[in-house]
């Protein structure tokens, strides 16, 4: 991975997590997940990243060939309806969150473990719910709750400020990575500089051992030369005075 792109294999891997997955009857958001842990990254950035390339990969069908990806085992979901349990269970937590004091939106991100697409999904289902229920009669006049369509501008803006913040969340985490990766080879560099310049500081001590021992034995011949030629002049001495004498 560079620089946050994907590679070739690993949007392979990808869609054969996905695959099996969907093979063993668990929850893609695992695949995600398990996904995200093995390539440094986010598991919410994997599931965008997936469905973004089913459509691309849908219009491109030659890259899809070259990556050997059946599409056919990728299909996106169609709407998911809720059944009577599942929306009984919604409900009842929703009510216990807002009861202890979160409000609707907060709640349903909650349950949704910040995936904005479920936030909203929940959200919807509640007030729907909500806009459905009986109204309440007292003093024989009967006060209909009013159906609130969509979602307030505060809503829609807080929900905007949090992508918001999803976004540069995501960017600093990727400049991060590209961070950790320049001092990774900044750090190898300098591991290889200080281990040649530790080579270099041996090779520089027996160098200097070697001069050394060669200085020593200069002396030490030097001497020997001044000593035979101390000798040679003492015996050429002896020789004169001997000739002199006779």
């Amino acid at each position: 991975m560079k620089n946050g792109l994907w590679s070739k294999q690993e949007v392979k891997d990808l869609f054969t997590s996905v695959e099996k997955a969907k093979d063993n009857k668990n929850p893609l958001k695992m695949a995600f997940s398990e996904h995200a842990k093995k390539y440094s990254r986010q598991p919410n950035s994997v599931r965008n990243y997936y469905y973004h390339e089913i459509d691309n990969l849908e219009i491109d069908r030659e890259r899809c060939n070259n990556l050997g990806i059946d599409l056919s085992k990728h299909k996106k979901s169609s709407i998911q309806y809720f059944s009577k349990d599942e929306e009984d269970s919604l409900m009842q937590k929703i009510d216990g969150l807002v009861e202890s004091g979160y409000s609707v939106r907060k709640a349903c991100m909650k349950l949704s473990d910040g995936d904005i697409g479920t936030m909203l999904r929940f959200q919807n289902k509640y007030r729907n719910f909500k806009a459905k229920q009986k109204p309440i009669e007292k003093n024989n006049i009967i006060k209909f709750t009013k159906r609130k369509e969509g979602i307030t501008e505060s809503e829609l803006q807080a929900l905007f400020m949090g992508l918001v913040r999803l976004v540069k969340r995501s960017a600093k985490e990727e400049a991060s990575m590209q961070t950790n990766s320049i001092l990774e080879k900044t750090n190898i560099e300098l591991r290889k500089t200080i281990v040649a310049l530790n080579t270099k500081e041996k090779e520089y001590r027996e160098l200097k051992e070697q001069l050394t021992k060669v200085k020593e034995e200069n002396s030490r011949l030097v001497k020997d030369v001044f000593k035979l030629k101390c000798n040679k002049a003492g015996k050429l001495k002896t020789q004169i005075e001997d000739i002199a004498n006779k």
